[in-house]
């Protein structure tokens, strides 16, 4: 099953209905990739679902929810060299998994690849595709594609070896923005991560805001910081999200919940090299000028 070059890892939790669509997409595709789907602990009938009508598919039934680490689980259970995540309301347009890998194989040190992400049944351009095309980051000449420093997790493949290596998704961000602190400390360690246009995914969220995300987003931007980012940046962007905190809910429950995981963020901090945070600090001053969706899913903090 794990002969395909590119395999797929999901994770869901209590959304059945929207991860039947996703697969029924996902095992048409002509790629024919292994799934892996994390469950983090649903309570509905999403497991009974999988039994009766995905056989073919793994299911990684997690005993809790783990967040964005249940995709780790993911890629530790396949074996394919290239994974492709999507979440339960996400697929990959057909052929697009086979250009991601002719990428990867081009490209020795590509180590994550966003897609092109095209949302709802008319299919309009997520608008973080043109801030990732135009990236001030640029080109290099071993790499496909723009460099970036953030991306959509449904929209990306990674290559399993640079995955594991930068240690995926890191627990303390659960979901929400947790992008940007992988792609930071992929690219400390060498691997690439562009956006590639010519590889496409196909988004379908739920109509409406999604519950707490706001808050989540704010409080894994300052955690983010805290990780990886010199001082002043962290305290400028903890300060911000105090003075907002003054008339804002979502802001005060992100401060509390930042100050919570403030001496876990302490104790696992480690600065970027000095390249990537001038490319950081770049990507800083280009997203004061962006509108504010564009800001919150381009990864830039």
């Amino acid at each position: 099953m794990d002969d395909a070059p590119v395999g797929v890892v999901i994770a869901t939790r209590d959304r059945s209905a929207r991860l039947a669509v996703t697969l029924r997409h996902l095992l048409a595709l002509p790629e024919r990739p292994p799934v892996v789907v994390a469950d983090n602990a649903s309570t509905d009938d999403t497991r009974t679902l999988l039994a009766r009508d995905f056989p073919q598919v793994r299911v990684l039934a997690l005993p809790s929810n783990r967040g964005a680490v249940a995709r780790t689980h993911g890629v530790r259970a396949l074996h394919t060299p290239y994974v492709a995540f999507c979440d339960d309301d996400s697929w990959w347009a057909p052929g697009a998994l086979a250009a991601a890998a002719r990428h990867f194989d081009e490209h020795p040190r590509l180590g994550l690849l966003a897609a092109r992400t095209l949302v709802g049944p008319d299919e309009r351009e997520d608008p973080i595709d043109e801030v990732l095309a135009h990236s001030p980051l640029g080109h290099v000449s071993d790499l496909p594609g723009t460099q970036i420093l953030g991306f959509l997790a449904c929209a990306a493949v990674v290559r399993r070896t640079a995955y594991l290596d930068a240690g995926g998704f890191h627990p303390l961000l659960f979901f929400g923005a947790e992008e940007t602190l992988l792609a930071y400390d992929l690219a400390a360690r060498g691997w690439g991560v562009t956006h590639c246009p010519d590889v496409i995914a196909h988004h379908h969220p739920a109509p409406g805001p999604r519950t707490g995300r706001s808050a989540r987003v704010r409080r894994n931007e300052a955690l983010t910081a805290w990780l990886r980012r010199p001082l002043p940046c962290a305290l400028a962007r903890t300060g911000a999200l105090a003075a907002d905190a003054r008339h804002d809910p979502a802001a005060r429950q992100a401060l509390r919940e930042t100050l919570a995981r403030l001496p876990h963020a302490l104790r696992a901090r480690r600065l970027l090299p000095p390249h990537l945070e001038r490319a950081a600090r770049l990507l800083d001053e280009t997203s004061r000028t962006l509108p504010a969706r564009e800001r919150l899913l381009d990864g830039t903090p």
